[in-house]
């Protein structure tokens, strides 16, 4: 699938990717396995896409194994740290 489109693009084509992406992010059913879950978490792009990116995160943590394992650089993609925070902010509440 590759990274999720930017908000920014508003060609014909990037109407056309988004519209794809979506239909097949709605297929996925979760929970999604560990494998699924590493290839998903490589999907996200610089923004929400519309909305798209917060599927993908709900997807991505419905997996067994949390995902990042390790905390992101603090420059890594803002999708992957908000994940690892979202994973060590609900491990404080147990």
């Amino acid at each position: 699938m590759g990274p999720l489109p930017s908000e920014a693009d508003d060609s014909e084509a990037g109407d056309a990717a988004f519209g794809e992406l979506e239909r097949r992010l709605q297929a996925v059913r979760w929970p999604v396995s560990d494998d699924e879950a590493r290839l998903l978490v490589r999907g996200f792009g610089d923004d929400e896409c519309f909305g798209l990116a917060w599927r993908l995160l709900q997807l991505v943590e419905t997996a067994p194994t949390p995902l990042p394992a390790v905390e992101p650089a603090a420059g890594a993609n803002e999708w992957l740290r908000l994940l690892w925070h979202r994973r060590h902010d609900a491990a404080q509440d147990l």
